[in-house]
């Protein structure tokens, strides 16, 4: 589905999805977007920032308020740095400014439905994949994480950082393969991306955020999750 309000934009990415063999369904507001994704479920949704009704944000928050997992590729004009953080703490997948070539949103519309394809294959067939640090518990197939036994709430940026992490607790990621984990965002953005989704992920999983105990800064290297109970000392027994 490709949510524009821009008419030309509008058939441009309608004739480029088309003709690599897409079913294409167009509409030209935010609200038209929100009452399309619910009833037709896409594959995936491309979504211009700036739309009348209810702008592409706005779009976002409420479907993943809605546990709606559709992938959505935003289009935007607005290239700050503040703004494609935004986009992608509210949820979306993946982000480009305009102008942008047909051909990179060709490819980036093809990465995203891969992803989305594995994901499905992930649920259907995987048997337990729950990966455990310790009281904290990474569900990659229901996409769910939680704090000893505390249900916690991540961004889908949030969540691949983290279940990376899970998959190999202690070892040491550097900003540059975390952002690869967020494969295809616009050139803009920066290493801040991962360490805003850090600085995010430490409010929700950390007792005391600014002290953090799992999720690890090493200095000059990158991030590791670990353990705080490894190698603490057992109390002794009353």
């Amino acid at each position: 589905m490709v949510a524009e309000d821009d008419e030309k934009q509008a058939e441009l990415i309608r004739r480029y999805l088309e003709h690599e063999g897409h079913s294409v369904r167009v509409v030209a507001d935010g609200l038209a977007a929100l009452a399309e994704v619910r009833h037709r479920e896409p594959d995936l949704l491309v979504l211009d920032v700036m739309m009348p009704r209810a702008d592409g944000l706005d779009v976002v928050r409420v479907l993943r308020a809605e546990h709606r997992e559709v992938p959505v590729l935003m289009l935007t004009a607005r290239s700050t740095e503040d703004d494609l953080l935004l986009g992608l703490d509210l949820g979306a997948d993946d982000y480009m400014t305009k102008p942008y070539s047909p051909r990179e949103l060709m490819a980036r519309v093809r990465t995203l439905l891969r992803r989305s394809r594995r994901g499905a294959a992930a649920v259907d067939t995987a048997a337990d994949q729950v990966l455990r640090v310790g009281a904290l518990t990474v569900d990659p197939v229901r996409h769910e994480v939680s704090v000893e036994g505390r249900s916690v709430d991540c961004t889908r940026g949030e969540f691949r950082i983290l279940a990376a992490m899970a998959a190999e607790p202690e070892r040491v990621f550097s900003r540059q393969r975390l952002l690869e984990e967020l494969h295809g965002f616009d050139r803009y953005i920066s290493f801040r991306t991962v360490d805003v989704h850090i600085m995010n992920l430490r409010k929700k999983i950390e007792p005391v955020p600014r002290r953090p105990a799992r999720l690890l800064t090493v200095f000059g290297v990158g991030y590791k999750l670990t353990d705080p109970a490894r190698g603490a000392s057992r109390a002794p027994s009353s």
